[in-house]
C-alpha cells in the first residue's frame, strides 16, 4: 500500500511539473492557479501545496523558478543572446535574468552563450528532485488516528508575520475576558491558511481561534464562528518551537501518510496549542497537529 499510494501521487506531481513546463515554454501562457494544479494531481486543494512540498522538497514557486532558469540555460547553450534567452524564459529583462544567474548559479548569462559544455552541468544542477519517502527508521513518527468530535471556535483572521500571531490571540483573549468567557476557554487553536515558510510576512494569513464550548452567540466582526473537527484525523504531537509545525506536517505527509492507506479529506489542517509560549521555553512547547482523513 505504501508504494501504491506514493506511486499514484508521484505520477500526479509529475503531471503538474509537465504542465508547468508547457506553460513556461514559449509562447508563454498564464501560470495555472492552485485549484488547477490540484486537479491535475488529483489532490485536494486544501492539501496540494503541502503534499507537493513534502514529497518533492520544494514549493511550486521554486519549481517554476527552476524551470524558467532551465529554459534560459538551454537557449544560451544553443547560442541565443542574453536578451533572447531572457524573453524565452519569461523574464522581464536581461538584467533580471542576470541577477538570477548570479544568485543561483554564480555565473553571468553572457559567459554561457554558445557554450553547451558549460551549460550541461548547470542544467543537471537544476534537474527536479525525485519524489521519495524519507527514511523514517531513525526517528519514526508517532501518529495516531483519532475520531474528533466537531467543536466550535471563535476565529480572528490575522495577516502578517508568523512571529506576530500572538497579537491575534491577544485580541481574541481580550474580547473573551470582556465578554466574561475567560474561564470557559477550552482550547487554543490555529488554522494555517498558507505556509509561512513560503510567503512574505505581509502575505501570511492565519486563523487564530479559541474554543469556549457550545452555545456561543455570534462574536462582533471581524471575529466569526467556525466549526472544526468532525471525523477521523491523523494526530501528531510536535515538541519544539511552533514555527516547526509545518516541518512536522512535511514529515507526516512524506513518512506516515503514504503507508497509512488513507486519503486526505477536503478540510483544513489545524493545530491545538498545549502550552503558552510566554510561560514555556520554545524547545519544549507542545502542540498537536490534526490532519483530516477521508472515511
Amino acid at each position: 500500500m505504501r508504494q501504491t499510494v506514493l506511486h499514484r501521487h508521484a505520477l500526479g506531481i509529475e503531471r503538474v511539473v509537465a504542465h508547468l513546463r508547457e506553460r513556461i515554454e514559449p509562447p508563454h501562457a498564464s501560470l495555472p492557479d492552485l485549484e488547477e494544479l490540484a486537479a491535475i494531481a488529483h489532490l485536494s486543494p486544501f492539501h496540494f501545496h503541502r503534499i507537493y512540498r513534502a514529497l518533492t522538497g520544494e514549493t511550486v514557486g521554486h519549481t517554476v523558478a527552476r524551470l524558467r532558469l532551465s529554459v534560459a540555460l538551454r537557449r544560451l547553450g544553443e547560442g541565443a543572446s542574453v536578451t533572447e534567452a531572457a524573453m524565452a524564459a519569461g523574464y522581464d529583462s536581461p538584467q533580471a535574468l542576470a541577477r538570477v544567474f548570479r544568485a543561483r548559479l554564480d555565473v553571468t548569462p553572457a559567459s554561457l552563450r554558445g557554450d553547451a559544455y558549460a551549460v550541461t552541468p548547470l542544467l543537471q544542477r537544476l534537474a527536479g528532485p525525485d519524489v521519495a519517502v524519507r527514511d523514517a527508521a531513525a526517528s519514526p513518527l508517532r501518529v495516531t488516528v483519532q475520531d474528533v468530535a466537531p467543536f466550535e471556535v471563535v476565529v480572528l483572521r490575522q495577516r502578517g508575520a508568523f512571529e506576530d500571531l500572538d497579537r491575534g490571540f491577544g485580541r481574541l483573549f481580550g474580547w473573551a475576558m470582556q465578554a466574561g468567557l475567560g474561564e470557559r476557554l477550552e482550547r487554543l487553536v490555529g488554522v494555517p491558511l498558507v505556509d509561512h515558510r513560503d510567503v512574505a510576512p505581509r502575505e501570511h494569513l492565519f486563523d487564530c481561534a479559541m474554543a469556549f464550548g457550545d452555545g456561543l452567540a455570534m462574536p462582533p466582526a471581524p471575529m466569526s464562528l467556525r466549526t472544526l473537527g468532525g471525523g477521523e484525523h491523523a494526530v501528531l504531537r510536535h515538541v519544539g518551537p511552533y514555527e516547526g509545525l509545518e516541518d512536522a506536517l512535511d514529515r507526516l505527509l512524506a513518512e506516515w501518510w503514504p503507508g497509512s492507506g488513507r486519503e486526505l479529506r477536503d478540510a483544513p489542517v489545524f493545530h491545538h496549542y498545549l502550552d503558552d509560549p510566554e510561560e514555556v521555553p520554545a524547545p519544549i512547547l507542545r502542540a498537536d497537529l490534526y490532519v483530516p482523513l477521508a472515511p
